[in-house]
């Protein structure tokens, strides 16, 4: 495969035309019970049977070469017992084959090992399913792979985005169009919808934040950046994978700002409150923690979006905000600590960056670049005057916020507006959305649970019509 540089806000990312596999062969869905015999929740196929519905599946399903499986020596993996891995991941087949998902997004999926890959390769493959799959760089082991199921959804292009981070990160990017037509467009059009399967950087501290936040900045940056040389017309847009972040977190803000909603949320009608954030989990993480990763993601080509660049600015604030009020920093020594030596009442260029250096947003190994700095002094400095004072510093930074969005406007069609100005899109409403095992919807992690250690999120999408405005808010 060639590979191609793309420049992401000053930041280069490998992009890569990417061929996947393919299998011939279909399988029966057959009736299934809520509970399978094999233990699985059978959520997504027992849903709903319109064929006009899309289904995801979003699964970390824990490579072997990390799983652990004695507590008094860490050094021992899974994958040193073939028998162990081979069993645990039949049954993830068989839960995942059982859900038939339209689409499944698995995260870990462990590319090194060559009966591996081909066992899942074989049994999707079998039911039906185009398959793709991606190794993180630097031949980490594990990877992502995305499957497709023929008899639903064709695949118009597909891209692998490979960060080249501190992480050895990647994330793939399809266009898919459905096979059947959406009755309710007045032309009888397949539907169009653009996805992502991306596993994030796991936050050891919080100096990575922002290179999690970069993750998303470049997944976003791209997919922008395909629409346009595509003349895409608007279209929903749906991220999946571990995000290995919460509700509370940075990276969850920003895609909030940009539009997206969690589909889980969606249907249980939660909030972005601090109430609602700890409401469901979905991993259990090697320090023993539980909390809420996993998601799926929508946004309906309907939704305003505030600039790109305008939406990482504000996040990347938000971080600094972070470090300053962890050291007890009020808004006055905030403002002080940014003036550095300055004695004038502003800040200046040199100062800013300076107190970013301290707080190692930059001068770090994966820390913002010189395009970035610069971004956010824009930002930053509102009149253009070469100097930030207080009252720029209390609106752009200390006061800098990414807006809740309001749910109800996320999960449905809008069938007014402005018909000279706007144009018809079909976007998605969400049906339902479902976290296995069930015990995780309710904040608790089961100790008998074993088939990884992460819960499986799956969710129903219904088409929708709606007005949108026909141009993109690109940056």
């Amino acid at each position: 495969m060639s590979g191609i540089q793309v420049v992401a806000a000053g930041s280069k990312f490998n992009l890569r035309r990417g061929n996947g596999s393919s299998h011939n062969g279909y399988s029966s869905e057959g009736d299934l019970s809520r509970i399978n015999k094999s233990g699985c929740f059978s959520s997504v196929a027992e849903v709903d049977r319109d064929l006009s519905c899309v289904s995801f599946t979003t699964f970390n399903i824990l490579a072997p070469i990390y799983k652990r499986i004695d507590p008094k020596n860490q050094g021992l993996r899974e994958s040193d017992f073939r028998s162990f891995w081979l069993a645990r991941n039949k049954r993830i087949l068989d839960c995942l084959l059982s859900e038939s998902s339209s689409i499944m997004c698995l995260q870990e999926f462990w590319v090194e090992n060559e009966e591996f890959v081909h066992m899942y390769e074989e049994r999707l493959g079998d039911a039906g399913y185009h398959l793709f799959k991606l190794g993180r760089t630097n031949n980490r082991g594990d990877g992502l792979l995305t499957a497709i199921r023929k008899e639903c959804l064709r695949v118009m292009n597909y891209r692998e985005l490979l960060f080249k981070d501190c992480g050895d990160r990647v994330a793939q990017l399809l266009h898919v169009q459905s096979v059947t037509p959406f009755v309710q467009s007045q032309r009888g059009i397949p539907q169009e919808f653009l996805i992502v399967n991306t596993h994030l950087l796991f936050p050891h501290d919080s100096s990575l934040c922002v290179v999690r936040l970069n993750q998303v900045y470049q997944i976003l940056q791209y997919v922008e950046l395909y629409q346009r040389e595509n003349r895409l017309k608007p279209m929903p847009i749906i991220l999946c994978g571990d995000w290995n972040g919460s509700k509370r977190g940075h990276v969850y803000k920003f895609l909030r700002s940009q539009g997206f909603a969690s589909s889980y949320d969606i249907v249980n009608q939660y909030s972005d409150s601090y109430a609602d954030a700890h409401k469901w989990v979905s991993h259990r993480n090697h320090r023993g923690n539980i909390c809420g990763v996993d998601f799926i993601w929508l946004c309906n080509p309907n939704q305003a979006r505030k600039p790109l660049k305008t939406s990482w600015a504000e996040a990347v604030f938000s971080i600094l905000k972070f470090q300053l009020r962890k050291a007890l920093l009020s808004e006055d020594d905030a403002f002080a600590f940014l003036k550095g030596d300055n004695y004038a009442d502003s800040v200046t260029y040199l100062s800013f960056s300076e107190a970013l250096r301290q707080v190692k947003l930059i001068g770090v190994p994966y820390g913002l670049c010189i395009q970035q700095l610069q971004d956010l002094w824009n930002q930053a400095d509102v009149d253009g005057n070469g100097v930030i004072d207080f009252e720029e510093f209390k609106q752009k930074i200390w006061n800098s916020t990414c807006p809740e969005h309001v749910l109800e406007n996320l999960n449905g069609g809008v069938e007014d507006g402005n018909t000279e100005q706007e144009q018809e899109a079909i976007g998605f409403k969400v049906k339902n959305a479902m976290l296995y095992p069930r015990e995780v919807e309710k904040g608790l992690w089961p100790e008998d649970y074993s088939l990884s250690d992460h819960a499986r999120l799956s969710a129903v999408f219904s088409p929708a019509r709606m007005r949108c405005s026909g141009s993109q808010n690109y940056s």
